[in-house]
């Protein structure tokens, strides 16, 4: 059964004429995942770490970072801060994420962004045949190449190795 969802994901995607599957993630009465995308694909013997986690950061002067990595990665705080010439930088809190990027945590995308975001997009995404992104919507994720993401970035996205491996 194919599911079909509409958001500004999957509208970019669709312009850009880039296939990809939707995967549902089940979601309990209370609309939260009751599992993690990472348990699901481990079920559907697929790599958890092809997930593309969306990180939003605050800056010292108030800009919105997003960065873009794989699953299995962290931050290296102090490579992004150099990077973006920032003595301070933190996490975005819940509600700074929806009001910054318009979509909820879980389901925000590194892809169909307001244009006031810098998006930072770890080099190591390019070591995956195929990823996961979040589709903008709670409860949907979306499977695609990594060659097709990093086109549907476009120029403008800013490459490098901004993480660390977690072991």
């Amino acid at each position: 059964m194919t599911t079909n969802i509409i958001s500004p994901v999957t509208k970019l995607l669709d312009q850009l004429n880039i296939p990809y599957h939707v995967i549902t993630i089940p979601l309990s009465e209370d609309q939260k995942p009751i599992r993690s995308l990472e348990t699901l694909l481990t079920l559907q013997e697929q790599d958890p770490t092809s997930i593309i986690r969306s990180l939003l950061f605050r800056t010292g002067s108030n800009t919105s970072v997003l960065l873009a990595i794989p699953g299995g990665h962290r931050a290296d705080w102090s490579v992004l801060r150099k990077h973006l010439g920032q003595r301070k930088i933190k996490m975005a809190n819940l509600d700074q994420v929806k009001e910054v990027t318009g979509y909820v945590v879980g389901a925000v995308p590194p892809i169909a962004l307001p244009e006031n975001i810098q998006v930072l997009l770890d080099e190591t995404v390019s070591n995956y045949l195929h990823v996961v992104i979040g589709s903008g919507i709670l409860g949907y994720a979306l499977s695609l190449s990594s060659q097709d993401l990093c086109s549907a970035m476009g120029s403008a996205v800013e490459t490098g190795l901004f993480t660390k491996i977690d072991l």
